[in-house]
């Protein structure tokens, strides 16, 4: 159960014991992130992780010994040099899949499966423009797309805004008339005391565009 209450399907995956321990991962194809819970690991690990500014270390709990140390350059932590391919039990079939990636790394770029597929004995790569799903562009995306404006020229269309301040201003302003031209894009604010001066500020800057 995710935060917004909805479930996703999940399948269970066991590992074979190796240089980390991970008892049961879930995989979840409809996540975009991996997350890992440093607790359980620690746990499960008998470790620690410290973190800094450069990356993280994992230590042995009782002799302080250095088991890996990983190097960060991106905002997000990666979890998959945690899970090496090579100690997952998993059938012959979905080792040579193409779902194999969406799988295991939770939608991993073309970059990433390049790199396993280097380092690991298992054929996961894929073209640019194959297998992509609806949550691998909603992890690429950085912000919303922005409304493409069809105005030739300027004044050809105006956005107006009727704005109402809770403060009243020192000159006894209380609204404020924003107008965007869509070409442009400058803007203009007139300063109304009362919500009947709309109309009439409204004819006077049709009346000046004009002009």
């Amino acid at each position: 159960m995710v935060g917004d209450g909805s479930c996703l399907p999940i399948t269970s995956v066991s590992t074979d014991p190796g240089s980390f321990r991970l008892p049961n991962v879930l995989v979840a194809s409809n996540m975009v992130h991996n997350l890992l819970s440093i607790r359980q690991f620690t746990v499960e690990n008998s470790c620690s992780v410290e973190f800094d500014s450069f990356g993280l270390t994992v230590k042995d709990l009782a002799s302080r010994r250095q088991l890996l140390r990983c190097d960060i350059t991106g905002p997000i932590i990666p979890s998959v040099f945690l899970l090496p391919l090579s100690h997952l039990r998993l059938p012959l079939r979905q080792l040579h899949s193409p779902r194999l990636p969406l799988l295991l790394l939770g939608i991993a770029g073309c970059d990433v499966l390049a790199c396993l597929s280097r380092s690991a004995d298992v054929p996961c790569t894929r073209a640019p423009d194959e297998h992509l799903c609806h949550a691998c562009q909603l992890g690429r995306h950085v912000r919303l797309l922005f409304y493409t404006s069809h105005a030739a020229h300027a004044f050809d269309l105006v956005h107006c805004d009727l704005w109402t301040s809770p403060v009243l201003s020192i000159s006894g302003y209380k609204y404020y008339l924003v107008v965007v031209d869509d070409f442009s894009h400058f803007s203009w604010t007139f300063p109304l005391r009362t919500k009947s001066e709309t109309f009439p500020t409204t004819l006077h800057f049709f009346a000046w565009v004009s002009t």
